[in-house]
């Protein structure tokens, strides 16, 4: 898991501890989101907790996270502390007005409206007049086409905002598949040689680059958009900075064996923060 404690940014990583990924397993959420997006409005910090952790856990830019709450670099956290995610959606309190406010309120309208209604004229007669008559009576006979409502356009306009066209992050044999049940199965193993090209699997900012994760050796990681993070691990060169905007296909880093037992690219996609399957995003044509 990628978004297990990190140790901090590049200019942070060597006095920060770095702790075992592993680490993170075990917390449990608060409220959740009824949206499909699962990740918690707020999270309550544990021991061995950091910042960038718990922000690449839930699947955000820790920059931003430390900006919503108020935290200030060395981005220092401590136990018990509540950290909100400041795209959660808030709870909305609608209170109904009482029966003799509503019943005013509807008398004021209706008075309003009598008083401002223009009053009914007696046109003399005329077959100008006559037209003109009939011509309103069909217009108002005839069908207006629905609209699509504006919240529902909102919503297909959002779900098309929030897809990725994915890419293969570079070529080889697919060495290790994903596996959810497995803690290093969050993703894909990639063989190839070292200093092979690291592709970014899609556009996005880079939110981590640097070595502070322990078990993934040199590692870049990719905001995408507010749905997807990707990552790639055990590099031997990396090429990009965080805050950095990279588009698909970008060379990113140079493939290696840091912090693994052979040269592989590991290579995982966080849909809010959870790991899934890159082969189902993935096209089937890796070149």
């Amino acid at each position: 898991m990628f978004a297990l404690l990190i140790s901090g940014c590049a200019s942070t990583k060597s006095s920060a501890p770095v702790l075992e990924r592993a680490s993170m397993a075990q917390k449990s959420p608060t409220k959740t989101r009824n949206d499909g997006d699962l990740r918690p409005q707020t999270y309550t910090v544990q021991k061995g907790d950091t910042l960038y952790g718990i922000a690449l856990e839930h699947g955000f830019d820790y920059k931003e996270v430390a900006e919503w709450n108020g935290i200030t670099p060395p981005y220092t956290i401590h136990i018990g502390q509540s950290v909100k995610f400041k795209d959660s959606p808030q709870t909305v309190v609608v209170t109904p007005l009482k029966t003799g406010a509503m019943a005013e309120t509807r008398q004021a309208g209706e008075d309003a409206l009598l008083k401002t209604q223009p009053k009914a004229l007696k046109l003399a007669y005329s077959e100008q007049a006559e037209k003109a008559s009939t011509a309103r009576t069909e217009s108002q006979d005839k069908p207006v086409p629905a609209e699509l409502p504006a919240e529902k356009k909102e919503g297909n306009q959002a779900e098309d905002d929030e897809r990725v066209e994915w890419n293969w992050p570079t070529t080889g044999k697919v060495i290790t598949s994903f596996n959810e049940a497995s803690g290093s199965g969050k993703g894909l193993d990639i063989g190839g040689k070292s200093g092979q090209p690291v592709l970014a699997a899609g556009p996005g900012k880079v939110v981590y680059s640097g070595s502070g994760l322990r078990g993934y050796g040199k590692l870049v990681i990719i905001k995408h958009n507010k749905t997807y993070l990707s990552a790639y691990a055990h590099n031997h060169k990396i090429l990009v900075k965080e805050g950095q905007s990279v588009t698909k296909g970008q060379k990113i880093a140079e493939m290696g064996d840091s912090d693994a037992d052979q040269v592989k690219l590991h290579f995982e996609i966080r849909r809010f923060g959870k790991p899934v399957d890159p082969m189902k995003y993935l096209p089937s044509d890796k070149s």
